[in-house]
């Protein structure tokens, strides 16, 4: 019992002690050094990512159809695979139905051709009349352009490249059979390339020809700037979005089909409060800023819009004329007392 006692004193003395200190630091407010700025009334433009794929150019892009319904026999170069002018792509051979045409137009050949000879004879020994020679050669005519315009003979046919590029959107397997005037594949003439970018269609109705755009390999390899060359506000029935373009430069280093990624500055919206950039803050996915009234800094939770440049738009949180805090903020609470550099 005694040394509990004895222990009192002591406590008293460190109680009074540390409330002294208590003391002191409440008269010591801290200060904190502060650059600030206004909140001003202006426009922002929209900085808009888009995504697309590289494609020919108009003009660029030549199609190999099936002359008439038929099999895949070979695929001899496919998708992505670089030719020249007149190289086989595809073997096809006839389908069942093509070749029982073929056969009946190589009969109806040969027997018109047949026909027209006797006409002939017949004309020279004064049996026929210069008519029904005519009409003999004309049937035999038509029988020859049938059977030509079948475009393969009971052999099948080889479908060869019309001009010099890349081969791209060959699709079938062998033993597919596809139809006549079907498309089997397109050939991309080399370095005539445009990008094709899918966008909102209402963003795609503030988009001009001419506009800057920045150009970007998604495998991050290139980067240049180009403008738009094209809007197509029409909506594509899978995607939803509309399309515009741009042409690749050459020496781009991209192939047809390949992915890319752009940049577009949209048109200015209507004039609203902008901040500097440096002004706005995050907690936690929570914007905000700090307000300078009366010489004390005041946590402002912001909504911000769109930026431009160094300066960015606020749909609400404060006031034109408000000084916002641009250099010292990170260091802040809410109330603490600030001076202006």
């Amino acid at each position: 019992m005694t040394r509990y006692f004895a222990l009192l004193p002591l406590l008293a003395l460190a109680a009074c002690g540390s409330g002294g200190g208590a003391d002191e630091g409440e008269k010591a407010e801290p200060v904190a050094l502060v650059r600030t700025a206004p909140v001003e009334q202006g426009a922002t433009a929209t900085q808009m990512l888009i995504y697309g794929t590289a494609e020919a150019g108009p003009g660029g892009e030549r199609s190999l159809v099936a002359p008439a319904e038929a099999l895949v026999d070979r695929i001899l170069a496919p998708n992505g695979t670089q030719v020249a002018a007149g190289q086989a792509i595809v073997t096809l051979r006839p389908s069942r139905t093509t070749a029982t045409e073929i056969a009946r137009a190589a009969a109806d050949a040969v027997s018109s051709s047949a026909a027209f000879a006797r006409a002939r004879r017949m004309r020279a020994d004064g049996l026929a009349s210069d008519a029904d020679v005519e009409t003999a050669r004309a049937t035999a005519e038509t029988a020859r352009a049938t059977l030509a315009n079948l475009g393969m003979s009971r052999a099948g046919t080889v479908v060869r490249a019309p001009i010099a590029g890349i081969v791209q959107g060959l699709n079938a397997k062998s033993g597919d059979q596809v139809a006549a005037g079907a498309s089997i594949a397109s050939i991309a003439a080399k370095g005539d390339l445009r990008a094709h970018f899918g966008i909102d269609p209402a963003a795609a109705q503030r988009v001009r020809p001419g506009q800057p755009l920045e150009l970007d390999s998604v495998n991050g390899d290139g980067h240049a700037s180009l403008t738009v060359t094209g809007v197509d506000a029409q909506v594509d029935p899978t995607t939803r979005l509309a399309s515009i373009y741009a042409r690749v430069p050459q020496g781009f280093g991209l192939s047809p089909g390949e992915a890319v990624r752009g940049e577009l500055s949209l048109s200015a919206e209507a004039s609203g409060l902008t901040i500097p950039y440096s002004a706005l803050l995050d907690d936690g996915g929570k914007s905000y800023v700090f307000v300078v009234e009366g010489g004390v800094a005041h946590q402002r939770q912001v909504s911000p819009g769109n930026s431009s440049g160094d300066r960015i738009g606020i749909l609400k949180g404060v006031a034109a004329g408000d000084k916002v805090v641009t250099e010292g903020g990170t260091a802040l609470e809410d109330g603490m007392k600030v001076r202006e550099q």
